[in-house]
This record gives C-alpha cells, structure tokens and sequence, in this order.
C-alpha cells in the first residue's frame, strides 16, 4: 500500500465504512489491534475509536472517516502502522468504490475461448501491470468467549468487597493494564466472590470474559499448577488464533499482541506464584486481570496488581448462609447459630458445609451441632463433602507449598495455647536452644511466607494470630509430627518466654510489685522488648489468653514454680484490665502449684491477690477465707507486708458491706503495720481506704485530708496510677463539698489520664463518668448527666455487670 496515494485512502475508507457498522465483526476487531499499534506512535489515534455505545449514531460515521484519514497519514510516516495496516486492507478490502473517468470500454470474448489465470483484454495498455490474488475468504466468526463460572444460586452479602473492587477500578491510571488479586485463605469464598463480580461487570467486557483453573485440579484429587503455556494455547485458541507457537514467550507475544485494545475479563484462578501468572497477563489498558489466591502474590504487585484480601463472612451473613440448610432451627436457637458461625471460622465454605449438614438432618439441633464441632479437632476435621474432609485437604495443601523452615514454624505455632505471637516468641522458638537449632533463628523470610499464604495475618508491628480455623489444623500437625521431647521443649520456651516479657512489663507498670529473690535465672529466653508503660500494658492486653495458656499449661505439666510466678507477674494485667474470671481462676492454679512447690511466700502472695480478684467478682465469702489464711501465713512467717496486704483486704469486705468502724479498724491496722517498716507505697494506699471510709460516712473534711496526703506521697515515689486513682476521689470528695469546681476539673484530668498512655483503665474510666455524672446532675443539667452516666454504662457492661444495673436504674430514674 502506498500511503500517499488518494487511491490508497479511498480503499481504508471503503474498507472502514464497510465493517465499521458492525462492531462484533472479525474486521472491526483485528481494526482495533491496528488502532492499538498506531496509537503507539501517536496516542491522538486511540481518541478517534468509537465507543461501543456510539455506533449506528450519525456523528460516528464522520469518525469513522478522520480516523481513516489519520491512519492513512501515520502510515506514510510509521512502519508499524504501515504494516499493520497493510494486512488489515488485505484481509478485509471492503466493497470496490465506482471508477472515476471516461466510460468502460465493454470487452467482448467469444467462441471456444478458455483462460487460465490473469488475464487483460484491452485496446491501449500503459505502464506495468500488477495482478493481486483473489482475497481469502472471510474467516468464521467465532462466538464471543463467556467462560466463567456460573454464578451460585445461594452468594450473600460481600457488599463492602465489592465496593473495594469497583473503587480499585475506578481509581486505575487510564494508560496501565488493569490487575486484581483476590486473595484469602482457603474456603473463603475468592472464586464465588470475583465470579459474581466479573459477572455484575459483564457489559464492560464485550469482547469476551476467560477463564482458567490455574490450581490444575484432576479428577483423581491431584494438584499441580498449570504452565502458562497451556493457559496461553487455550486463550488464543478462544480467541480464534489458527495456529499457537510453541514456547511460552512466544504465545505470550501473540497473546498480548491478539488482546491489544480488546475489552476484555480475564478471571485467573487459584494461582499458585506471581511467575505462573505473569506471562499471562494483559498488555492492554482495556481489559482486566482478576487473580484469585490462597497466597498473596506480593511479586505481581511489581506489576502493578493491587491486592485484595477476602475475610470471612460478617457474623449476621454467616447465620443468613447457615439458615440456608438449617431454616427455622437458625432463628430458634440464635446462640448456638452464633456458636456454629464462630467455630467455622466465619468461612463461607465452612459455613455452606455445616449448612448442609443440617439440611441432611432436619431433626439435629443447632445446638448439637455446635456441640459437635467445639469437640475434637473442630470443623476443619468434621465438615465433610463425600467423605473428605475439604477444609482439612486445602489446608494440607497450603502447608505442603510452604518452605521446610516455615512448615516446622507453623507446626510449633500450633503447638502453643496462644492466640498471638511475637516475631521474638518465634526467635525463641526456633532458637538456639536444646533440640531446637534443626531450623535456626526464625528469619523474616520464614513468617513471611506464612503471612503470603494467609496461613497467619500480621495484626501489628511483628504481632501475627492464626484464623480461627487454622490454629487447630496447626496444632494437629504439630502433635503428629514434633516428637514427645521437641513437643516439651516447645512449650518450656513458651512459657519463658511468657515469664521474662510479663516480668519486663510488672517492673515497668508495678515497680514496688516485684517479690524480692524472685528474678529469673540467667539464660532464660530474651523478653519481647518493651519500651514504655504504654507498650508494656498493650503487650499485657494483647497476650492475655496466652500467658493464661501458659498458666495452664505449667499447672498441667508440673512445673508449679513457674505456674504461680507468672501468676504473680501478671498483676498488673489484673490490676489494671480487671478481667474477673481469668484473675480468680489463675490465682486458683498458683496457689495449688505454689503449695505443691513449697514456697510459703508464693502462697501468701497468691492468697492476697486471688482475694482481690474473688472480691471483685462479689464472691465476698470466699475472699475473706482466702485473706484470713494469708494473714495466718504471714503472722507465722513474721512477714509484715503480707500482715497488712491481708488486713487492708479484710478492711476493704467490711467497707464493701457497710460495716464502716470496722473497716477503718482494719485500714488504721494495715496503716500502722506498713509505717513500721517504712513501706511507703503501701502507707500511701491505706490512706486512701481511709480516705474512701471517711467519704462513706459523710466526713468530706477527713476524706480530702487522707486523700491529700495519699496523692502527695505517691506522686513522690513516681507511683502515676495510684496517684490518678486518689486524684479521681479527691475530685469526687470535693465535688460533694464546698468546691465543686476544683472537684470537676480533678476528675476531668484523672479522666483523660485513665483514657490513654500508660495508667489505661476501663474500670476507673468508668468511675469517673459516673461521678462526672452525679456532678452535672446535681447542677440540674440532665442532658449532660445522662451522656456521662450511659459512657459508664457501656464500660461497666464489659466490666461489672453489677455496676452497669445500677447506672441503667439511675438512668430510668432521671
């Protein structure tokens, strides 16, 4: 084709105008590749491609014909657009245009005549003569490609997914190829979920959706990715190449080169790598690549891919899924659908499977089978789909994938009775200690692997937790597989390493606390480093079910010393976060293991400090028992401190039941027994129960005065929270009295302290909204008591149900 011929503008336009009111036709697509490989020269030429909602209108034929006309000029000036257009021309012509000039000459052959080949008849024939070889004919239009998955009939909720997505998409450059990843851990519900959003995104793609399996699933249950290659040969193939090259490179040439300005949905599932996945990527800005994954294919984000991570469902969609199967029996036992949802993991394949069980046996309750798979191994093990135990089989599969050095980490993770784990919990469990150096110091590289399979989430700065479903799939490999003594082994670190970082946190929190002649042993695992009382109160909170698995766990394997140590270590959890049950049920196992070790200060200490714990869950009984047997220990001992520890709680039952001369007897006691060994912290704190005594009994003057002395000392020793503790009843003391501002901005500022940074405390946040409440009601302004009294409400709901009656029976009252 010579580009500066008129003659040669007039075919484009003839051929243009033939296929151009045919937007599906095989010409008008291989034209959009022409208009694909110009705009790389000039990319003004993809702004004259007609929109697939602009055909058939009048303005689009002269559209038509200025992007005729700016092809014909790019060619005069571009080879590639030269050549492209050129065997475009020659596989679709279009019509023959009228010729120009004189009238024909009309050619007349007669007789027997028989011509073989080209041929002219003509009178006058000048300049050369070129003969073109019919056109091909027409290849056959194939059907568009609509290969993905049917959507299922039961898909709920995933409605913020899919607003993520939609956003991701509307916020993607123009010029750039678009590229998803969905990923989550196995029975998530990735394939359902991409299926039914590419399928809500159908009309965006009207040249065609693919699909492929990339997980290579047989029929015989085997697994193996697929090669790019073999994807590749079945894309083109889709696409109506008539002929696929050989090697991988080259398929992916021509499949970027057969995509190039297609609209077009390719949905590639269950990736194994981002190596499997990148040859088959689009090089087109008009289509859309959509991964799903169990992993995250941190290496396609190179790429440009964004990555999407699907989590289990919402707890009310979940119960929605399992009312599917469970109908009526759902809406009737709301606790154990809860229940069922829970120990599934929220996962919609788990959920989908307890569904059918239920389906299958319309007379088992919800209830038995929520009983059923809290026994055992769980729904991993129990939830089967003929005869296999899908949720186990994918999970094994996810492990085998795993580098040796995180499958023995993942294994040893399991093995532990916690929830969260810290990068230097995993240090030590794969340290340098005993039997434990087969796979070194764990690296960056081996939890990161977890993290890339989903097989662990990161939920803070080197703090990573298993899903709900994975930790028992964890733990029963790590029972197979680790050896009796490996198993042990594990389990010792742990609870070190529970020690050291719980004894860090009681010296930086509760420095009087320690006991004295009870530091750890040199060797012992290195705690997690903690900087600061806010760092060491979150570890505290963060870690909470674990240090009690420890306690448990040491009570269940002898170790008794290291059973009511950590105990002990963890007042300042108790102290400050008040969890009752857990406080009384480890103070129960550290006084049994204190007993069986034969540390009689162990045993005061566990006796005064589980009284606490009975005290504050109303048990006043049972917690005057355990104060009266530690104050027969420490007078036998001669043990002074612990003398008065055991008085001062008495002296609090008494306060607690009205019986106020007798708990000021009892704090005036505990008083005089501290100041006789110069324990001035503790001094301090009887001055505050003397304080809080003479509050009780009206005598404001004596309150504020117990009170004053009380904050002066502690502020001295540093002692920040118990200081915010007499400052928030000093405030409340004055409020009473005769200087009710001086008492609001007190109880104000112990307010913001007990909110943030290192004194946190729910239960004495609770306080002060209370009494900030009483403040504003007896001001006569009711809008703002109310909003006080319902925040200490909603705080005390978590704390003391006791505590949250009697603000709802204010509340109905005002």
């Amino acid at each position: 084709m010579r580009a500066s011929s008129s003659d040669g503008l007039e075919a484009l336009l003839s051929a243009v105008d033939a296929c151009g009111a045919d937007p599906e036709s095989p010409a008008w697509r291989d034209l959009a590749r022409v208009v694909a490989t110009a705009a790389g020269a000039d990319p003004a030429v993809a702004r004259l491609w007609p929109s697939h909602a602009s055909v058939g209108q009048p303005a689009e034929v002269a559209l038509r014909r200025e992007l005729a006309e700016e092809l014909h000029a790019l060619a005069s000036r571009d080879t590639a657009t030269r050549q492209a257009l050129t065997e475009w021309l020659h596989l679709h012509p279009g019509p023959a245009r009228t010729a120009r000039g004189p009238a024909a000459t009309a050619n007349l052959i007669g007789g027997g005549s028989v011509l073989h080949g080209p041929s002219v008849q003509a009178r006058d024939v000048h300049g050369g003569i070129h003969f073109h070889p019919p056109s091909p004919a027409p290849r056959p239009c194939l059907p568009v490609p609509r290969q993905l998955p049917p959507v299922t009939a039961r898909f709920i909720d995933r409605e913020a997914d899919r607003r993520a997505l939609d956003t991701l998409r509307a916020q993607w450059p123009a010029h750039t190829p678009q590229v998803v990843v969905v990923s989550g851990l196995a029975g998530v519900g990735k394939t359902s979920f991409a299926t039914h959003w590419l399928h809500e995104h159908a009309d965006s793609f009207p040249d065609g959706q693919l699909y492929a399996d990339l997980s290579g699933q047989t029929a015989d249950g085997d697994n193996g990715p697929v090669s790019p290659a073999t994807v590749l040969e079945a894309f083109l193939v889709a696409l109506g190449a008539s002929s696929v090259p050989a090697g991988t490179t080259q398929r992916s040439a021509l499949w970027r080169s057969t995509t190039s300005g297609l609209r077009l949905a390719v949905l590639l599932d269950s990736a194994f790598t981002a190596a499997q996945v990148r040859p088959l990527l689009l090089g087109t800005p008009t289509g859309l690549t959509v991964v799903t994954s169990r992993t995250n294919l941190t290496g396609l984000r190179v790429d440009g891919a964004s990555v999407h991570r699907l989590e289990g469902l919402p707890a009310e969609s979940a119960v929605e899924l399992l009312a599917v199967g469970g109908g009526t029996r759902v809406a009737r036992e709301p606790s154990a659908a809860r229940e069922v949802v829970r120990l599934c993991g929220r996962l919609p394949l788990a959920v989908a499977l307890a569904s059918a069980r239920l389906a299958l046996r319309p007379h088992y309750s919800v209830s038995a089978l929520a009983d059923s798979l809290s026994r055992g191994r769980g729904a991993v093990e129990t939830l089967h789909v003929d005869g296999e135990a899908v949720m186990r089989t994918a999970l094994d599969t996810s492990y085998g994938l795993l580098p040796d050095e995180s499958r023995a980490l993942y294994r040893r993770m399991g093995l532990l009775p916690a929830d969260r784990h810290d990068l230097s919990l995993l240090t030590a469990l794969t340290g340098d200690g005993e039997g434990m150096g087969d796979i070194g110091p764990v690296s960056d590289v081996a939890v990161h692997a977890l993290v890339e399979a989903n097989l662990v989430e990161e939920t803070g700065p080197d703090t990573y937790r298993f899903h709900d479903l994975v930790r028992p799939h964890a733990r029963r490999l790590g029972e197979e597989l680790e050896d009796p003594g490996r198993r042990e082994r594990t389990l010792r670190r742990f609870v070190d390493w529970c020690l050291s970082t719980a004894a860090s946190a009681e010296r930086i929190l509760t420095p009087s606390h320690p006991l004295p002649g009870h530091n750890l042993a040199a060797g012992t695992v290195p705690p997690t480093p903690l900087d600061s009382p806010e760092e060491a109160l979150a570890w505290l909170d963060t870690h909470r079910n674990g240090l009690m698995g420890a306690v448990r766990n040491s009570a269940r394997l002898g170790w008794h010393s290291s059973c009511w140590r950590l105990a002990d270590l963890m007042w300042p959890l108790f102290l400050r976060l008040r969890p009752s049950q857990m406080w009384v049920e480890a103070h129960r196992l550290g006084l049994e293991a204190a007993r069986r070790s034969g540390s009689r200060q162990g045993e005061g200490r566990m006796l005064t400090s589980g009284a606490i714990g009975l005290r504050n869950a109303g048990r006043y009984s049972e917690a005057a028992d355990w104060y009266r047997q530690a104050l027969e220990i420490a007078t036998a001992d001669d043990d002074v401190r612990q003398q008065a520890q055991a008085v001062s709680g008495l002296g609090h039952l008494s306060f607690l039941a009205r019986r106020l001369d007798e708990a000021r007897d009892h704090f005036e006691h505990a008083l005089r027994l501290r100041e006789s060994i110069g324990y001035r912290r503790g001094a301090a704190l009887s001055r505050r129960r003397l304080g809080e005594t003479a509050l009780a009994g009206g005598d404001l003057a004596t309150a504020a005065e117990h009170l004053r002395r009380a904050g002066t000392e502690l502020d001295s020793l540093g002692e920040t929270y118990e200081a915010t503790r007499v400052l928030a009843l000093l405030g409340h003391v004055l409020d009473r009295g005769e200087d009710p501002d001086g008492g609001g901005r007190r109880l104000r500022e112990a307010l913001a302290r007990f909110r943030t940074g290192d004194i946190r405390s729910e239960h004495w946040e609770a306080r002060c909204l209370e009494w900030l409440g009483q403040a504003a009601e007896s001001r006569g302004d009711h809008a703002e008591s109310n909003c006080y009294y319902e925040a200490a409400r909603d705080l005390f709901r978590r704390l003391s149900l006791e505590d949250a009656q009697r603000l709802d029976d204010r509340l109905r009252r005002s």
